[in-house]
């Protein structure tokens, strides 16, 4: 299998790595673990630890996990905070996709490497802040390298934006871009909370975001709390307004939108707040959560409406076909622009959205 599908994978045995990891594979790609540990490496690479993506399981023998790879697995150990080994771990690899949380650590240390690797770099940050930095401090330099970025490639940035961008149409502006997430549970991954920990600090204790009149705006009061009219099953729901995802940042990256809203399920937020809150449990052979999801976009423009609608199982595990799917793109070159750009602008959406099929339904109300 040649260089030109070899993908490195930066926090592969996190718990959204694996599932990227799995995705490569399926797709035919020769994933390159790359952590911090050689031991929890080893042990993705050879089944040894379970999760039920596919990757790990009960294999546990060199010769079998050889065999599913086509090739002995290719284990890198790396650190962030080590550029050497960071090089070290790119070497060879076509593009790196970055799943190690929080990515205010790891996103500049990764990105630094790609660019002088010369390859492609996506991230799954869904820290809002994180993402700000992304496009504040590498879009000249990309832009100037030819290089491509696509932060937010996840289900909280990317896939809000792809939706956003596909209902918009041939609508060249908007009034409002509204993303209501209905979940029927959220159950925080390690990652998941400690990347929150860290955009609560930088953004001062108690303090919020929203994108109001074109332009991030912190606020110290509390997020109301109202009704979505949530299309059916799930129905008219409670959620958190101004409940802030990194949409905030993908959307009017490069859609002329003065407002941008992100809604989530009460109960959901409440499962998210909660220290108790267990981790994701797996209920299916893919590794997959009990989790559902209902996406509602709408987007206004004077008296008009478009919408679109998105169903699935499980944010993080559809993280994985989302970021894959770009991957893949970007490695056959069908993208849409150069430097630092979100998943709305760099892909065709409506195109992007049904290669998701097997994974996401989708419609569609222009």
């Amino acid at each position: 299998m040649g260089s030109e599908r070899a993908v490195a994978v930066f926090g592969a045995y996190g718990h959204t790595g694996r599932f990227v990891v799995a995705e490569l594979r399926a797709r035919g790609f020769r994933p390159v673990l790359v952590g911090r540990d050689p031991d929890k490496l080893k042990a993705l690479a050879y089944g040894t630890e379970p999760h039920g993506t596919g990757v790990s399981g009960v294999q546990g023998v060199e010769d079998r996990a050889a065999g599913a790879y086509g090739t002995a697995p290719d284990i890198r150990t790396a650190s962030a905070d080590d550029p050497a080994s960071v090089d070290r771990a790119l070497t060879g690899a076509a593009a790196v996709i970055n799943c190690a949380g929080p990515f205010a650590t790891t996103a500049a240390p990764v990105i630094e490497a790609a660019l002088r690797a010369g390859i492609p770099y996506l991230d799954v940050a869904a820290e809002i802040e994180a993402n700000l930095d992304t496009f504040a401090h590498y879009a000249e330099r990309a832009h100037e390298a030819q290089a491509l970025i696509v932060p937010a490639m996840a289900f909280f940035g990317g896939f809000g934006d792809l939706l956003a961008t596909a209902a918009m149409g041939d609508w060249a502006t908007a009034d409002e871009v509204h993303i209501a997430y209905g979940l029927s549970s959220w159950h925080p991954t390690a990652g998941t909370r400690t990347a929150g920990a860290v955009s609560r600090e930088r953004r001062g204790a108690g303090r919020r975001i929203r994108y109001t009149a074109g332009r991030l705006e912190h606020r110290d009061d509390a997020p109301p709390t109202l009704e979505w009219p949530f299309p059916e099953p799930l129905g008219p729901r409670t959620v958190i307004g101004e409940f802030t995802m990194a949409d905030v940042v993908t959307v009017p990256s490069h859609l002329t939108v003065p407002e941008v809203r992100t809604y989530m399920t009460a109960e959901a937020a409440r499962d998210l707040s909660s220290p108790d809150t267990p981790a994701p449990a797996a209920v299916d052979e893919r590794g997959r959560s009990d989790q559902t999801f209902l996406v509602d976009v709408v987007v206004r423009s004077g008296g008009a409406e478009r919408r679109a609608v998105a169903r699935g199982q499980d944010i993080y595990a559809v993280t994985a076909p989302l970021v894959v799917e770009a991957a893949e793109r970007v490695l056959t070159g069908r993208t849409r622009a150069v430097g630092v750009a979100s998943a709305g602008r760099m892909f065709d959406a409506p195109d992007f959205l049904r290669a998701l099929s097997p994974h996401i339904g989708v419609e569609l109300f222009t």
